[in-house]
């Protein structure tokens, strides 16, 4: 079963949209982690909460 396209818009509720934030920056970094063993490549990645705060990434 294919799933439907779904419309991006602000998640209003301050909450949601924080836990939304920490479950996809995880997602983000492990796919930094696995794309950089898979391919054997260096891989970089900053991230910026929306409060300010940098989380980041480097393959070395």
């Amino acid at each position: 079963m294919v799933r439907g396209k779904t419309q991006m818009k602000r998640i209003e509720n301050a909450t949601s949209r924080q836990v939304t934030f920490s479950k996809r920056r995880n997602g983000l970094l492990k796919k930094a982690f696995e794309l950089s063993i898979l391919c054997d490549a260096e891989v970089a990645l900053i991230i910026f909460s929306p409060r300010g705060k940098l989380y980041e990434f480097s393959s070395s």
